[in-house]
This record gives C-alpha cells, structure tokens and sequence, in this order.
C-alpha cells in the first residue's frame, strides 16, 4: 500500500440529523481537503474574511436544497466561529457551495480556492450562536484519515451504483420491450378473434338464409299442391 500523508482533521457531529461536519487543523491541511473530497461534501468558508474551511458530509442523493435550517445554522455556526475576524463579529455572510465546485489552480497559495461555476455559489447570512458552537465542540475528535483511500473506496463505489442503475435500467426497458411485444401478440389475436367472430356470424346469417329460403320454397309447393286439389 501507498503511504499517503494524512492531514489532521476535526470532526463534529451534528443533532440534527447526526451529519458529519469537519474541518482541517490548518490551511496547510485545508489543501488535502480541497483535494480528497466526496461528491456528497458541501463547502463553507465565512465570505470575504479568512476562516476554516468546514466541510458538511451529506447523505447520497441529497441537494444543497436539503440541508434543513438548524443544519445550516450548525454549519454557518462552526465556520464563524472558527475565523479570527468573524468570530468577534456579531453578524457576518457565509459562502457554501459542492465540493466539486471548488476550483484550485498551481497559482494559488494554501487554502485559496475559487469555482468552476459562480453561480453555484450561495450566500447566507450567519449571527454569533456561542450555544451551538459549544454543542459542537463537545462532540469534536481529532483524526488522521486516509483521506485519498477515502476517496478512491467512494469513486468505486459509484462506478458500482452506476453499473447497477445501468443494470437495472436495462432491465426495465427489456421488461417494457416485452410487455410491448406481448400487447402487440394480444392485439393481433384479438383482431384474428374479431375476424373468426365475424366469419363465423357470416356463416351462421348464410346457413340462416339458405333455411329461410328453403321454408320459402316448400311453403310455396305446399300452396301449388291444394290450388290444383290434390
């Protein structure tokens, strides 16, 4: 196996929900962070002020839509507390975003990011919450994660979600293809049903008439024979 450095990282969990929350010790650590994220990682960094990067883990499938107000609030929270000028600040605006959104080029010093798509970008504003910070620090664990492993076992994984979806997707249009074909087999014995059904109501109005006519014939001899008196 490869050894790779592990930056320090801090961990809290959250009441809401118990996500994962987490931060690197420094901007040096802040770099393997930038770097070894997850598709489910949502980044927030307090705007215009240096601060922590604190990174909320979501569950797979979610949006930056689903994250709950007191998740948020917990969020915003941490990062501001966590920034040497905004914490003494009453009020201040956080940035967040998808980790993927992160953009890092080889110009840019330690812990400074920017985005592929500014538009992707949200801004909330976040107040001084010293109860909620203390909540959090109370859950905080230090921890030296193999974050590139991490990530390598989360991209394998999704090469197997997506075979499974393509998997089951094909299975689902095989199922419709036959579900079409056998509609179209029904129709057909329908309309072979409906053909015999009017063949043989032909044949019975035939059979009918011919009766019909043979009544007629016979009524008629019966009439010829007593008008001569026989």
């Amino acid at each position: 196996t490869c050894n790779h450095h592990r930056a320090m990282v801090f961990f809290f969990t959250s009441t809401c929900g118990g996500y994962t929350l987490y931060m690197g010790k420094d901007k040096y650590e802040n770099e393997d962070l930038i770097k070894y994220g997850l598709p489910e990682d949502v980044w927030f960094h307090v705007d215009d002020m240096s601060s922590a990067h604190v990174y909320l883990r979501q569950k797979t499938g979610e949006l930056l839509a689903d994250i709950s107000p007191e998740l948020m609030l917990d969020c915003c929270s941490l990062v501001k507390a966590n920034s040497i000028a905004g914490c003494k600040l009453n009020s201040v605006y956080v940035i967040y975003t998808r980790w993927k959104n992160l953009k890092k080029t080889s110009r840019m010093v330690e812990g400074e990011v920017s985005y592929h798509r500014q538009q992707n970008v949200k801004r909330v504003k976040a107040e001084k919450n010293k109860p909620i910070v203390n909540g959090l620090n109370k859950t905080k664990v230090e921890d030296h994660p193999d974050l590139w492993q991490i990530q390598k076992d989360r991209e394998c994984e999704m090469i197997e979600e997506k075979k499974a979806a393509r998997k089951s997707l094909i299975a689902v249009e095989r199922e419709k293809e036959k579900q079409r074909k056998s509609g179209i087999r029904e129709r057909r014995n329908e309309r072979l049903k409906e053909d015999e059904n009017i063949e043989a109501t032909i044949e019975r109005n035939k059979l009918e008439n011919l009766r019909m006519s043979d009544d007629e014939s016979l009524s008629g001899s019966e009439v010829s024979a007593d008008s001569l008196g026989f």
